[in-house]
């Protein structure tokens, strides 16, 4: 099975994407991480998405799809495949269907993770985590028990991330909505859309996404 898992940072694509990796042996297709993986391996395909990076220009969709050949070339033919952050254009998605058909594959689900933006901004600006050991928490659902005090490690000190502020997940939010639009109705027209509510408890969405795979 092939799908496609669309979502904003922060609506919970990463751990929907790990589970599904563990209970079926999918593959998560990261372009970003077969890219540095390819670059640091120096596979060919590698070395000319090297060679472009260096020139500081953008790598092309010819190496991007030819990154993702290679790496569904790796897989066995029962492994399915997770596509992440892949593709962002109309262009894109009709080299998919193509790498796809090549080897004997198709499309199977387009799944998108529906967030609300002010609650997301709400869920992450208000993370943090414990500086010692790692444990997260946030300000509404999960606080200490003891206000100052990590409940796994005792330690006292906290930090959040930088970039968890409202500003930069609202800019996130529009990145994501200008680059999904296009490609959604491509695939809308074949039927194979399903939305689930991220902002459901994460058994719940995974629960869902099980469902919709099952069909």
């Amino acid at each position: 099975m092939n799908i496609i898992l669309l979502g904003p940072p922060g609506a919970g694509k990463g751990t929907q994407a790990q589970r599904l990796v563990e209970k079926h042996g999918m593959r998560q297709l990261s372009t970003g991480d077969m890219l540095r993986a390819a670059v640091k391996a120096g596979t060919p395909t590698g070395l000319e998405a090297k060679a472009v990076m260096e020139r500081g220009e953008l790598v092309s969709d010819a190496i991007v799809s030819a990154l993702i050949g290679d790496e569904l070339d790796s897989m066995g033919a029962e492994s399915g495949a997770i596509f992440d952050g892949y593709p962002r254009t109309e262009a894109q998605a009709e080299s998919l269907d193509s790498i796809l058909e090549a080897r004997g594959r198709k499309l199977d689900h387009v799944i998108e993770l529906d967030v609300n933006e002010d609650a997301l901004v709400e869920r992450i600006t208000g993370r943090f985590t414990c500086a010692s050991c790692g444990k997260g928490y946030h300000d509404t659902f999960e606080k200490p028990q003891v206000e100052g005090t990590c409940d796994k490690c005792g330690g006292h000190e906290f930090k959040r991330r930088p970039d968890d502020n409202a500003e930069t997940v609202r800019t996130r939010m529009a990145e994501y909505r200008a680059k999904t639009a296009p490609i959604l109705p491509v695939y809308e027209v074949r039927g194979i859309v399903s939305k689930v509510d991220g902002m459901a408890d994460m058994d719940e969405v995974t629960a869902a996404i099980e469902a919709i795979l099952a069909k």
